[in-house]
C-alpha cells in the first residue's frame, strides 16, 4: 500500500507533509509535490498534514488514477525532505476544483 498526490495539490504545494515523510519519498514540481509510491512505506502520517486533502490511500476509489502519475513525476523531479517556499496565492487555490489544466511537468527545485 501506498499513499498519492492528486491534483488538489497544485499551485498549493504547502509541504507540511514533507516535514513528516520518515522516508523522504516526496518530489517537488513546479507546482505540485508528489509521492514515489516505491518508496512510500504506507505510515499515512503525511495525509492528514496536507491542509487541502491532496493526499488519499491507494485504497480509496480515485487512487489509481494517481498511483501511475506519481510513479512517473517522482521518477524525474527532485526529492524534497524539507519545507521550501509555499505560494503566496496557495490559499487562493485550495478550493478549486479540477486543478489538471494548471498543472507543469517542469522540476520544482528540491533540496
Amino acid at each position: 500500500m501506498t499513499y498519492v498526490v492528486t491534483d488538489k495539490c497544485i499551485n498549493c504545494k504547502h509541504q507540511d507533509c514533507v516535514e513528516v515523510c520518515p522516508v523522504d519519498c516526496f518530489y517537488e514540481g513546479e507546482n505540485m509535490l508528489v509521492i514515489h509510491p516505491d518508496e512510500c512505506i504506507d505510515c499515512g502520517v503525511c495525509e492528514p498534514e496536507c491542509p487541502v486533502d491532496a493526499i488519499i490511500a491507494d485504497t480509496d476509489n480515485e487512487a489509481n488514477e494517481w498511483i501511475d502519475f506519481n510513479r512517473q513525476y517522482a521518477e524525474s523531479w527532485p526529492n524534497i525532505t524539507r519545507i521550501g517556499i509555499v505560494p503566496a496565492d496557495a490559499d487562493e487555490w485550495k478550493e478549486k476544483p479540477n486543478k489538471m489544466e494548471f498543472f507543469s511537468e517542469k522540476p520544482g527545485k528540491g533540496d
